[in-house]
């Protein structure tokens, strides 16, 4: 049979081709699985240094699951690491403050937790910021937008990711892009990336 045809009714040729465009569906739905569909473009391995200046980083505080209710004094506010429930937050964009004992589950996972303030968010960040939770679901790396879960924020924009967070006066894009590609799917946990 060296003329490329099936006696079953086919070409091996198209076969071949069926199986490599099968191929490709499981690598984008694994992909999907892992990161959700990305429409906010493909991140590159590394964030823009320049815009990650002024990052801090903090000490590992833990990682201990807690039972529900327990209340946990984190270093930082909002929290990079530390005592958690079990529960984790799926990626979003709330209207309301989470759980801070899930939201650090879901940091070690490897998310990426936009804070703002409600009284400072444009329009334009708001609708940014539902993209990047629409862009990245996968349970080991995940992008929450959710408001400042304490009263007086220092800024109208926080990024946080396990040990890292980064806060911004005015939102900034670019600097959205810099924190995720540096640190979502990097969670202690199981880093994806």
């Amino acid at each position: 049979m060296t003329d490329g045809h099936d006696p079953a009714g086919g070409s091996r040729l198209s076969r071949r081709r069926a199986l490599g465009v099968l191929g490709a569906g499981a690598v984008g739905a694994l992909a999907g699985c892992l990161g959700g569909g990305d429409t906010v473009g493909s991140l590159p391995e590394r964030g823009d240094q320049e815009l990650l200046a002024d990052v801090e980083s903090f000490p590992n505080q833990g990682n201990q699951h807690v039972q529900r209710g327990t209340t946990v004094d984190y270093d930082t506010r909002p929290p990079t690491s530390g005592p958690h429930y079990s529960g984790t937050v799926s990626a979003g964009f709330y209207e309301e403050p989470q759980s801070m004992g899930d939201v650090v589950h879901t940091l070690e996972h490897g998310a990426v937790v936009a804070y703002y303030d409600p009284e400072a968010i444009t329009e334009a960040a708001r609708s940014d910021l539902r993209t990047w939770a629409r862009s990245f679901t996968g349970t080991w790396q995940s992008f929450l937008a959710m408001p400042y879960p304490y009263s007086d924020p220092e800024t109208a924009y926080t990024l946080t990711a396990w040990r890292h967070l980064l806060r911004i006066g005015e939102y900034d894009e670019a600097a959205v892009r810099a924190f995720c590609a540096e640190y979502l799917g990097r969670g202690p946990e199981n880093p994806v990336r």
